[in-house]
């Protein structure tokens, strides 16, 4: 296994699901629990703490979970389950012990994922015949040295848990291992650009790459599952082993040192996932500006398109209406074609041209633009009107332009876009704010989408009439737009207090351990 020989793990084969449906199955649990939350009556309480129960049978636990279809719970521990520890245990302490249970089960189904993905995939001279070294490596890029990390990670998660499965600990080995998950995660997720990329050349224009690839997935290992499925788990390992710390988080006690620790690792995981995040933002924005300087031309003046610190943050074709004076003094609304190009600190104003061409007739800083609702009403097809002010353009002068989209979500996503950025919440304010929960992962189409996975929950801050959200996930303060079709709305208000209430103490416990950092 890539040179690391560790301790044989007894959870690796613990459940014969793979991560992606392990993963899955973990997430529609979540969905659920919400759900029956969501259910009972405000004023209600959720059922009594589950008490131990007697033992039915003396079948190992490990046996019992490979026949398990989903992960089962850390009281169901033989030991555990037949002990006195449950019946002196609070409610939400034994809660802190099945998030951390949690954490080490999936990060074993996980582990088992990547074995799948390097020793069948990666390590297939068939396949990589198919391929020059170049491609093989934008393909697979430094995937057995995520495997290598995963496997001490787990060695050690599993070690703590034997050590005390009563009172075990993992935010600690997060911490220890922090380091090496920033070694291997930073620069495989920034490859992901590359890696999307060669994959769809490959599948593309490869015949004997499609060839070989659809007989390795059709292995029974696989489960059915595809290569991409494979590539992508490292992205959506890191997102998760954040989130299970965030709960692990919410159940430690205010104040404690445990409390102390599950901060210090979720803060090392965030960070992680932001710098690779920007990484990944960086590569393409800067990819966005090359394409766009080689479209776009001035009829007025000239300035530099391409700076590192600039991104596009919007960008649309919409109808602008101007009145005009006829020849017998009558007044006429004409329309024209207007492009938007909306940088984080300028914007653009061009008319289309064939070829996807932009020809910009006037540019304003987005210090000096302001979007603003019209309420008007015309006769004839025009409708969801915005005003557009530039207090300073491109002449020095003031301008006034009158939009109309087709949609009302678009006019409300350019109005939104358009904004000047928004004061920070006060989350425990925000109690008559909707919130919905996700049902389905969304991937983001425009630039001002949020992209949404299973279970998220988010507090909407706006809806339009034609089935689109606005709204701020509460897991890590994320602002976009999604469409409704993929969420439901939580309509308890006990259970949205909840969700506020975990939220602020993540962030509050964030910001004390920044605070003391400086």
């Amino acid at each position: 296994m890539g040179g690391v020989t560790r301790r044989c793990s007894k959870f690796i084969n613990s459940s014969h699901l793979l991560y992606q449906e392990y993963s899955d199955v973990a997430l529609n649990k979540e969905i659920q629990s919400q759900q029956r939350l969501d259910s009972l009556t405000e004023g209600s309480s959720p059922a009594s703490p589950r008490q131990p129960r007697k033992s039915v049978n003396t079948d190992s636990y490990l046996q019992r979970l490979s026949i398990a279809s989903s992960a089962s719970l850390w009281q169901d521990i033989p030991r555990v389950r037949n002990s006195t520890i449950l019946l002196s245990m609070t409610h939400e302490n034994q809660k802190l012990q099945e998030a951390k249970f949690e954490l080490i089960m999936s990060e074993a189904s996980y582990l088992r994922s990547l074995h799948v993905a390097v020793d069948h995939f990666q390590l297939s001279l068939p396949l990589r015949n198919t391929m020059s070294n170049q491609d093989h490596h934008w393909l697979f890029s430094r995937l057995q040295d995520v495997r290598d990390v995963s496997t001490m990670f787990l060695s050690d998660l599993e070690e703590n848990f034997e050590h005390d499965i009563f009172t075990f600990h993992v935010c600690d080995v997060v911490l220890t291992h922090a380091p090496a998950f920033r070694r291997v995660y930073l620069p495989y997720v920034t490859n992901q650009t590359y890696q999307e990329r060669t994959f769809q050349r490959l599948l593309s224009s490869n015949s004997n790459f499609r060839e070989v690839l659809d007989k390795l997935e059709s292995d029974p290992i696989c489960q059915r599952l595809s290569l991409k499925s494979f590539l992508i788990l490292p992205f959506q390992r890191i997102t998760r082993l954040k989130l299970l710390l965030q709960s692990i988080l919410k159940r430690t006690q205010p104040g404690s040192p445990e409390e102390a620790e599950a901060t210090k690792a979720h803060h090392a995981v965030e960070e992680l996932i932001r710098d690779c995040n920007n990484n990944v933002q960086r590569m393409r924005r800067t990819e966005e500006l090359i394409y766009l300087s080689q479209k776009i031309e001035f009829e007025c003046k000239i300035f530099p398109l391409i700076s590192q610190s600039r991104w596009l943050v919007k960008s649309g074709e919409l109808t602008v209406l101007e009145s005009t004076v006829s020849p017998g003094l009558r007044r006429k609304l004409a329309t024209r074609p207007v492009h938007l190009h909306l940088f984080n600190d300028c914007l653009l104003l061009s008319r289309p041209r064939e070829g996807n061409r932009f020809l910009v007739f006037d540019h304003a800083p987005f210090s000096s633009v302001r979007g603003e609702k019209c309420e008007m009403k015309l006769h004839g097809p025009h409708k969801n009107f915005f005003r557009l002010f530039l207090r300073h353009n491109t002449q020095g002068t003031q301008a006034e332009f009158l939009f109309c989209t087709e949609t009302q979500s678009e006019k409300l996503r350019w109005i939104s876009a358009l904004a000047p950025p928004r004061e920070e919440l006060d989350l425990l304010e925000c109690h008559d704010s909707p919130q919905v929960q996700c049902l389905r992962s969304y991937k983001p189409r425009e630039n001002d989408e949020l992209a949404l996975e299973k279970a998220d929950v988010v507090m909407v801050t706006q809806q339009s009439s034609d089935g689109w959200l606005e709204g701020m996930r509460l897991s890590d303060g994320e602002r976009g737009w999604f469409p409704l079709s993929h969420v439901e709305f939580i309509t308890n208000p006990d259970v949205r207090k909840r969700n506020l209430s975990e939220a602020h103490r993540v962030k509050t416990a964030k910001l004390q351990l920044v605070g003391r950092q400086r």
